[in-house]
């Protein structure tokens, strides 16, 4: 089991998470602001993240710790709306769900989250389709030698395309393998980072859209 910090700010609702989660074998610890979050979360194994904060905006934190740190990390909100999950995921979030979940069902996602994010850590296949090279250690992303400044969902979306260059990627296995979510509802989150990396890459042949189906690798020369 892992150690999971939870990042809220009503201490009655901290401490059942916290009480849950380690009936569930979980180490836990809570801390109530944005600001304490960022000094502590490289102790955890994965941030359960309020985005209703006393000091910080939610999505900005979760911005934070995406950009400093690949750590595990699932949003939480009041509000069971598109709109937040999708802000959330943009933002960096691992995955995003209603406060009003059960814990049953957060145990499965803590578990879904830990064993994608696992077996991404072991990967360790550099793929070069010259001009890009990709290299999962490092997470560098570059063309014709030129650093490409990517998130880690974009990285994670062309490391999965460019794994299987001659095969068209479905937008459900898109968002069930770099999002962790089913939520079809949700998956122009895909359309919004195919568009930033193309931007990125230089080109937009680097990603070709197979309409009505999915996206495949394609190549620039």
């Amino acid at each position: 089991m892992s150690n999971v910090l939870v990042v809220e700010q009503d201490a009655s609702t901290a401490e059942s998470m916290v009480r849950d989660l380690r009936r569930q074998g979980h180490t836990a610890l809570s801390v109530d602001t944005g600001a304490r979050a960022m000094r502590l979360y490289r102790d955890a194994d994965l941030v359960l993240l309020s985005l209703e904060l006393p000091d910080i905006d939610g999505l900005e934190v979760c911005q934070s710790l995406r950009a400093e740190s690949d750590i595990p990390m699932i949003a939480f909100t009041r509000l069971d709306e598109e709109l937040e999950r999708v802000l959330a995921l943009k933002a960096g979030a691992d995955d995003c769900v209603a406060k009003s979940w059960s814990f049953r069902e957060i145990g499965a996602r803590i578990e879904a989250v830990l064993r994608r994010t696992r077996t991404r850590a072991g990967v360790s296949e550099t793929i070069s389709l010259h001009p890009l090279h990709i290299d999962p250690r490092t997470r560098e992303v570059r063309v014709r030698d030129r650093l490409v400044d990517v998130t880690s969902k974009e990285f994670e979306l062309l490391y999965l395309l460019a794994a299987n260059p001659e095969t068209v990627v479905s937008r459900k296995e898109l968002m069930a393998r770099v999002w962790g979510s089913n939520w079809s509802r949700t998956s122009r989150t895909i359309d919004t980072h195919v568009s930033s990396l193309r931007g990125k890459l230089g080109a937009g042949g680097w990603i070709i859209t197979v309409r009505g189906v999915g996206y495949r690798m394609g190549h620039v020369g």
